[in-house]
């Protein structure tokens, strides 16, 4: 008997219940092909027309295949003009607000249906590690969590569980912003000793850029670079980049297929926007980043294993893609992965946006000279460099 495709805790977004109606359909459809029990069906077709029930409750429509809801619903190639309806937006490609505050993240939490990292959970991390939280942690930089208490219980009980987070290589040098996660991702890897998996998807950037195979796998190279001087146990940890590595390792391209059967076209375009025009390498692609959450997708570092924990530290906006791989995990028999979430590091010119490696003025590279450094903390607008506050890198005496 197929799950009953189930809403994460508090996640009764239009968008999840979208899909979760696009998943029942398809169950209810697979149900009637298979000539299953009469009472089978009608229990699937009850609960589907209870889904569009609280769908049309939530956005004051009725359910269409074709047409998923408006808010929030990414575009590859950039979102709508949040300041429009003076909404935040954020999707895996657009970070945008009319706040000068900036994001507002209790409301993104409400949105995304994840959880808020409160003081119990940080106090639970420094019992467990026997260390003091993470700067990142006390000062609110990694604010929202799935399932982060599982990844503790698990430790606590001796049990293995492993790291995954990656980089989308679309420049030549990585700025302060993609920092962050490997920065934290560093303290979780030393303070849990635990392997560590980071994905470099150069394929992504050749299908969402104006760039060539060459270039985007030079550029997951010469980011390969800064992420290994942040200091990962070499024993520990596995960097690797899509273009060689799902032609090099069968195990992994098998669950990238997996993740792909079980995912409708409705619900793609429905978590992250598709249209008809969009290439089908993008439709795809999303499979891909989920495939490192499951542990037998390494088989040289896990052999056979699927029941590792993964635990994901990453930026909010990737989030979109993990909700879809937590709702695929159980279908295909993996656990789901758990996460970590960080806030945007703002851009100079003021936190109604993210840095970005597309705007050079936005962003202090890692390649930057002092003198480029200086010219655009200059030109910076007041807002910019003071929100900048939280993220010093270096560990400030006291802090």
């Amino acid at each position: 008997m197929a799950d009953v495709p189930k809403l994460e805790q508090g996640c009764a977004s239009p968008l999840e219940l979208f899909n979760s109606i696009a998943a029942q359909g398809e169950r209810v459809r697979a149900l009637k092909a298979g000539k299953a029990l009469k009472d089978e069906i009608d229990s699937a077709v009850q609960m589907l027309l209870s889904l569009k029930m609280s769908y049309k409750a939530a956005v004051g429509e009725d359910y269409k295949a074709d047409c998923p809801p408006g808010n929030p619903a990414p575009r590859g190639d950039g979102g709508p003009d949040a300041t429009e309806a003076g909404e935040d937006f954020v999707d895996p490609w657009t970070v945008q607000t009319s706040s000068a505050k900036g994001i507002d993240y209790d409301k993104l939490i409400v949105r995304f249906g994840s959880s808020k990292i409160d003081k119990e959970l940080i106090n639970r991390i420094e019992r467990a590690t026997g260390q003091r939280p993470h700067r990142f942690l006390r000062r609110g930089v990694f604010f929202s969590h799935r399932d982060m208490n599982q990844v503790l219980d698990a430790y606590e009980n001796k049990k293995p569980f492993y790291l995954y987070t990656g980089r989308g290589p679309s420049s030549e040098a990585m700025h302060l912003g993609h920092l962050i996660p490997f920065i934290f991702t560093k303290w979780l890897q030393d303070v849990f000793n635990v392997p560590l998996v980071i994905q470099m998807t150069d394929d992504e950037k050749y299908l969402w850029k104006d760039l060539t195979l060459d270039q985007a796998y030079g550029y997951a190279v010469e980011n390969a670079k800064d992420i290994i001087a942040c200091g990962f146990d070499i024993n520990k940890t596995f960097i690797f980049s899509d273009l060689e590595y799902m032609g090099a390792s069968p195990s992994f391209y098998k669950n990238v297929v997996k993740i792909q059967k079980h995912v409708t076209f409705n619900q793609a375009k429905g978590i992250f926007g598709f249209t008809d025009s969009d290439c089908i390498g993008k439709i795809s692609f999303p499979a891909i980043q989920a495939a490192p959450s499951f542990s037998n997708s390494f088989p040289q570092i896990f052999q056979d294993k699927t029941d590792v924990q993964c635990l994901i530290p990453c930026a909010i906006d990737q989030d979109p893609y993990f909700r879809m791989t937590r709702d695929v995990a159980p279908r295909i028999g993996y656990p789901k992965p758990a996460l970590l979430h960080s806030t945007f590091f703002p851009a100079l010119q003021g936190a109604q946006t993210k840095m970005s490696a597309s705007d050079p003025n936005s962003s202090i590279f890692l390649t930057d000279t002092a003198k480029q450094i200086k010219t655009k903390t200059r030109r910076t607008r007041p807002g910019g460099m003071t929100s900048l506050t939280k993220y010093p890198l270096p560990e400030p005496s006291g802090a």
